[in-house]
């Protein structure tokens, strides 16, 4: 589902018109940047958690030649789905009829 898809089938579930839709969605992940930008995590009740995590500097080595190289420490953006969320996701994998084999 493209972004477009997406602020149709919200608008129709939430009476208002696309633009209007458009228009809160925007808000909405605008302001979700801007807590997560401040380092503030972001809990959404039945969904998950975002938050920016820093990660530390460390050694990798090149598989190809072998070199050491040092990677800077940087932020990450994490997710970390709810039990709710989670629990939905194995009732729908337990009772699908799909077959990975």
């Amino acid at each position: 589902m493209n972004n477009k898809e997406f602020t149709s089938e919200l608008s129709k579930r939430l009476g208002y018109t696309q633009k209007d839709t458009s228009e809160l969605l925007s808000s909405l992940l605008s302001c979700m940047t801007e807590q997560l930008e401040e380092g503030n995590a972001i809990a959404i009740q039945g969904f998950g958690t975002f938050e920016v995590k820093k990660k530390v500097e460390r050694i990798s080595v090149s598989p190809t030649t072998k070199q050491r190289m040092l990677v800077p420490p940087k932020l990450v953006l994490t997710y970390k789905p709810s039990i709710v969320l989670k629990e939905k996701f194995k009732e729908t994998s337990s009772s699908s009829s799909l077959n990975p084999m």
